[in-house]
């Protein structure tokens, strides 16, 4: 497999325009931007720079095809067939999409392959096997009255994705919203437009009628804010951070109060007790649990709480595996750690080391920049030792830096862990059942595993409480944010 990756890695890409009303169309005023490759720093092409009248193209075509009902007056089973064609041909191109991927945003391909096309085929066949068995109700009412509740397509759906995951969280948000009937609306992250790019030609291939489906690219204040205030978008689906979810919130309120449904990410505690069944187990999955794809993971678990009586112990064990992992080109399939996506974002990364620094927190390893040589943004993964109060604790990072926090009893773990404003993500990890059960309900997050660290599939919803957003992706529920319920009350 590494020779074709090596042979993928050389294709050059050419210039890419927007999809509007099933066709390749560029900008109105011909603006394009630089795609910065983070593997070595080099221009890889470019994508269109899309302003507001662009995407209002794109918005009057996804609702001309609603209304024409191509798509959203299709007989269920009947879109399951296009959906299902979809997620083939992903499959069938999923090495290119993970290359051209990762060659846009720095994943190590590992990882890509499985997180990005396997994810969305994946998410795909689920939302397309599941649509035509959700069934509408009968309600309960006196004999001589039927009362029927029916579910609907919204109309037109935008999704606004971020970069470290794009096709994952992608198809989160386009297949159930395709699914239900919809159009949509996609605007991919600056940094990494190319995979949803070639998605939007995989589905045209597939059958999914014009229209149906617009990719608009560029700036997120700029198109994103077109779309957070166009008055003719029902639904926004957003993944990304807290102030720009707060502004699309603005923008809804300022046009037509469409529905606006946010994952925001999070500060997620990873917490261990002493009678964890497996410490070394423990101590690899909690460092692959934020090291991985250089820390740029919504649900990564950032927060390390470790019982006193086994913090040395422990902590030393995921910094020995963090100062081990192989940090590099994100195209070689050995790499553990590939780039991290942008020069901006390392800039950031290293910024939370020297305030770390500065508050006191000790800093076990790594956290340096390294292979400046290539050209590339590659860091070293830094694991600190931390107390609540400092900032590394208690703000987001996006990036390969640990906080571990000791605790003394399963109360003071509770505490630390809930002293946040985010909600998204949580582990425990014990042998005792009924602490798993005490802690399940006492965190205040939309996930808490139990004795692992992330890879639940899509047969459960993922979404955040408190300032990590609402609504949810994946499952059955994520169906929920993309219909409307309609009764109709029929006197016999």
């Amino acid at each position: 497999m590494q020779d074709k990756i090596d042979q993928l890695r050389t294709l050059s890409v050419s210039p890419q325009a927007l999809f509007i009303d099933g066709a390749w169309r560029p900008p109105v005023d011909g603006a394009a931007m630089d795609v910065i490759s983070p593997i070595d720093g080099s221009r890889l092409t470019t994508i269109a720079d899309a302003g507001a009248e662009d995407v209002d193209r794109a918005v009057v075509a996804a609702r001309r095809a609603f209304e024409k009902g191509s798509w959203s007056r299709t007989a269920p089973a009947e879109r399951k067939k296009v959906l299902l064609k979809i997620a083939e041909l992903i499959e069938k191109n999923a090495l290119e999409l993970a290359v051209l991927g990762v060659r846009d945003n720095g994943t190590e391909i590992s990882m890509a392959l499985k997180a990005e096309p396997g994810s969305a085929a994946g998410t795909f066949r689920y939302y397309a096997e599941a649509i035509d068995k959700v069934y509408g109700e009968i309600a309960p009412t006196a004999d001589n009255i039927l009362g029927l509740i029916h579910r609907e397509p919204v109309g037109v759906v935008a999704a606004i994705v971020p970069w470290n995951f794009p096709m994952m969280i992608g198809a989160w948000k386009i297949a159930p919203a395709l699914a239900a009937g919809n159009s949509v609306v996609l605007k991919p992250a600056e940094g990494a437009s190319l995979t949803l790019l070639r998605l939007a030609a995989l589905c045209a291939e597939a059958g999914l009628p014009d229209g149906v489906l617009n990719v608009v690219t560029g700036r997120g204040a700029v198109s994103g804010e077109a779309l957070g205030l166009h008055m003719d978008i029902d639904v926004l689906a957003f993944t990304g951070s807290g102030p720009v979810g707060r502004r699309l919130l603005e923008y809804s309120a300022r046009s037509n109060l469409k529905r606006v449904y946010l994952e925001l990410g999070g500060k997620s505690p990873n917490i261990v007790f002493a009678d964890a069944p497996d410490l070394d187990q423990a101590a690899k999955v909690s460092a692959y649990g934020i090291f991985r794809n250089s820390g740029q993971v919504c649900v990564a678990g950032s927060r390390l709480l470790v019982e006193k009586s086994i913090h040395a112990e422990f902590s030393e064990k995921v910094a020995g595996i963090a100062t081990a992992m192989r940090v590099g080109d994100p195209l070689q399939l050995s790499t553990e750690a590939g780039a991290i996506s942008s020069a901006i974002q390392l800039e950031k990364n290293l910024g939370h080391v020297d305030r770390a620094l500065a508050e006191g927190a000790l800093l076990r390893t790594g956290g340096t920049r390294t292979l400046e040589e290539t050209g590339g943004y590659y860091m070293r993964p830094a694991v600190f030792d931390v107390t609540p109060s400092m900032m590394l604790a208690r703000e987001e990072v996006f990036g390969p830096i640990l906080s571990i926090i000791p605790f003394k009893t399963e109360s003071e773990a509770l505490e630390i862990a809930n002293a946040t404003e985010y909600g998204l993500a949580s582990a425990v990890w014990t042998s005792n059942l009924s602490r798993a059960h005490r802690m399940v309900r006492g965190i205040r997050a939309g996930v808490v595993h139990v004795n692992t660290y992330g890879g639940s599939d899509n047969s459960v919803p993922l979404g955040g409480v408190k300032q990590s957003g609402n609504g949810h992706d994946k499952s059955l529920h994520a169906l929920d944010k993309y219909v409307d319920l309609k009764t109709a009350w029929i006197q016999l």
